[in-house]
């Protein structure tokens, strides 16, 4: 397979919300670019890209799945997202690697809780975007409404290049504003777009979007804006340029619109994935995040040069009916079929014993991939997600991805004794692929404890045991995972002392504890700083990681409930050492021991996961859901009449949610549903707190 030009490369994601239609979108990527002849439905269960047992049984996207495409001459790299709130963890791996994103909306539901998450996701690792508001050919679609959700709700800056004529019954087609033409989609699938003149009827409106359109290209840049300004308009070669320096800028948003399942604006939407969002090259200049060196001081530029030593990352371990597979994005140089290869995170060699491209499970071996490029590795032992592969005699490691912490837990254990084993290796390969799964032994009980994003997400990993590794278990009701935090600040001495003949133990710190600010915890994504200001070596340099070993040994035990404590900055400020008796162990029980000293008197309250909560309701049921919510200590942010449906927004303590799906089904006759996604720990109520701590 000849080497893939990096300019001619597009790797591209489609997130949202869940029930948006972004697997309906990816089902027509295929058909329309000829990687599938016959158009997988999603409610048929037979969507491609959706190709877990689970996946097709509940009509949902559990895992991202990868393929690779070609429209006109260009090569894409498609990655299909989930959009239920359990499985976020592939949305924030994807967005770490990918070059631009479709991000999809519903006509009707528009910007919804989980659109928020993704849109931040995109954010947080600078994705340039275009949108596609969908289902336009629903009941109740509102294009336009949708426009002015993403400006209002996101902070987006959304440009209309494509618009809809018609809606819901009446979609008869799409004004494309860049060539100033209206299109239809006809034949049986909709693969002929015909062109027509812009219908008399639209003649002002036209005019009026295309105006706006080509004043939001051109403020961006003085040539454009100049020649606007000398002959009031601009040619589609202007405005194509203009709209993809506005996209690889991230200054604003072009957006398209269609009804992938009528199979309209599809192929539109691929034409300005190829015109519009940046080729690897493009996007590594506009975009140093994530891709130099970060174990130097002075970290190595990062280059996409196909001929540099190789730098790839790992951002996804998955475990098919194949085997084991590590799909990897390469940021500079080539790997080979064969080839031997070094993660500098885990300091192990690693072959690469084939290399593959995906289409959905279905593999194709390639002998080479180079920089820009998507692939699947088979072969890999030690590389986990968010590790580099490298050269051993040129290492670097790239930015890794940070996943959320898992917000419940329950016990499992296997049905019979034979399965004991199994069921361990079993969870450590999901372990080892999902970074939002974690599982321990319960120290008290002896239990064995999973943990995850939510319920459904537990649900499913219980039936992948099951399906995959045919392992029966059989676990417990899930439980919340409560934290702990500090509301005040200390200055506290931890000193131990120990002689018992021959030589003693001495290690003195004093630390000041306070808790981390807002600021602190965005910036940094972490939940304990440990720093030092000692200059002059009163405490020897090599003593420091057993002080913070010990500090953060008391902060898991907790102290009011027994959970972890969180959102906590340390700073060593003085401590002593004895030339004979220090050690590491020492210090360690020094570091410890101020925190013990410490917790009484830093105001540790016990806080609880609290979730953004939207329930879609038809008008007759507000009342009784609204009455349901507040009944669950919710705080009830919003209401949203929209198109016979009211939608209700809030903030709801997680422990109140389990099994919120029935309920709500049986106040609304089957017609509401809701989503939620994590917000964050809220103190709990006084009045829980013994119930908590008899739990713990």
């Amino acid at each position: 397979m000849a080497k893939i030009p990096i300019k001619k490369m597009r790797n591209f994601g489609i997130i949202a919300h869940i029930d948006s239609g972004k697997t309906t979108v990816s089902e027509r990527v295929l058909y329309f670019t000829g990687k599938s002849h016959k158009i997988g439905e999603v409610h048929e269960g037979a969507a491609t890209m959706d190709w877990m047992k689970e996946e097709q049984e509940r009509g949902i996207t559990i895992t991202a799945a990868a393929t690779s495409v070609q429209w006109r001459d260009y090569f894409l790299n498609l990655i299909d997202t989930p959009g239920h709130v359990d499985f976020t963890a592939e949305v924030e791996r994807s967005c770490r690697v990918l070059d631009g994103a479709v991000v999809v909306f519903c006509s009707v539901g528009g910007v919804q809780a989980q659109s928020e998450t993704v849109w931040r996701q995109a954010d947080k690792y600078k994705v340039p975007r275009l949108v596609f508001v969908n289902k336009m050919d629903r009941t109740g679609a509102d294009y336009f409404s949708v426009v002015d959700q993403i400006r209002e709700r996101l902070q987006g800056t959304p440009v209309p290049i494509v618009y809809p004529v018609g809606a819901g019954d009446d979609l008869k087609g799409l004004i494309d504003l860049v060539h100033g033409r209206y299109v239809t989609f006809e034949g049986k699938n909709g693969e002929e777009q015909v062109e027509h003149p812009i219908p008399a009827e639209e003649e002002e409106e036209f005019q009026r979007l295309r105006t706006e359109m080509i004043e939001a290209i051109a403020q961006e840049d003085e040539t454009l804006m100049e020649k606007y300004l000398e002959t009031g308009d601009l040619t589609v070669d202007e405005i194509k340029a203009g709209i993809k320096y506005g996209v690889e800028h991230y200054l604003f948003q072009p957006v398209l619109t269609g009804s992938a399942l009528k199979n309209i604006g599809v192929q539109l939407m691929l034409d300005a994935v190829v015109d519009y969002l940046p080729d690897p090259e493009s996007v590594h200049n506009m975009n140093q995040f994530a891709m130099d060196d970060i174990t130097l001081e002075n970290p190595i530029p990062t280059k996409p040069d196909p001929e540099a030593p190789l730098r790839a990352l790992v951002f996804k371990v998955m475990t098919t009916p194949h085997g084991e597979l590590s799909f990897i994005r390469v940021y500079q140089g080539s790997l080979k079929t064969g080839d031997q290869v070094f993660c500098p995170n885990q300091q192990k060699k690693e072959r690469a014993s084939r290399l593959v491209k995906l289409h959905a499970m279905n593999q194709t071996a390639v002998d080479e991939v180079s920089a820009g490029d998507i692939c699947a590795v088979v072969g890999l032992k030690f590389a986990a997600t968010g590790e580099t592969l490298a050269p051993e005699s040129n290492q670097a490691i790239l930015e890794g991805i940070t996943f959320a912490e898992p917000v419940i837990s329950m016990a499992i254990e296997p049905s019979s004794n034979a399965d004991k084993e199994k069921l361990a290796n079993a969870l450590a390969k999901v372990e080892r692929e999902d970074p939002t799964f974690k599982r321990w032994i319960d120290p008290e009980t002896g239990q064995l404890i999973i943990a995850g994003m939510g319920e459904l997400h537990l649900e499913v990993l219980q039936h992948r045991l099951l399906d995959d590794f045919k392992v029966e278990a059989v676990v417990g009701k899930p439980r919340v995972s409560y934290r702990e935090s500090i509301s005040k600040e200390l200055q506290v001495r931890g000193k131990h002392v120990k002689q018992t003949g021959g030589s003693g133990q001495y290690g003195d710190c004093v630390l000041i504890v306070r808790p981390m600010t807002p600021e602190e915890v965005v910036a940094t994504g972490k939940d304990f700083i440990f720093t030092s200001t000692i200059k002059g070596g009163v405490i020897p340099k090599e003593y420091f990681p057993a002080i913070q070993a010990g500090v953060k040994q008391e902060l898991d035990r907790g102290f009011a409930a027994g959970y972890p404590v969180i959102n906590v900055h340390v700073t060593v400020i003085d401590g002593s050492t004895h030339e004979v008796d220090s050690s590491e162990m020492a210090f360690r029980a020094a570091g410890a021991l101020a925190m013990r000293n410490a917790f009484p008197d830093l105001g540790v309250q016990v806080l609880e996961p609290w979730m953004k909560v939207e329930a879609e309701t038809p008008d007759e049921f507000t009342g009784p859901v609204i009455g349901s919510l507040n009944s669950k200590r919710a705080m009830i942010t919003d209401t949203i009449a929209r198109a016979g449906v009211t939608i209700v927004r809030g903030e709801v303590p997680l422990s109140e949610m389990f099994g919120y799906t029935t309920e709500l089904r049986s106040l609304s006759q089957g017609r509401a549903n809701f989503s939620m996604e994590p917000g964050e720990y809220k103190p709990v109520p006084n009045s829980m707190l013994e119930k908590i701590a008899k739990k713990a």
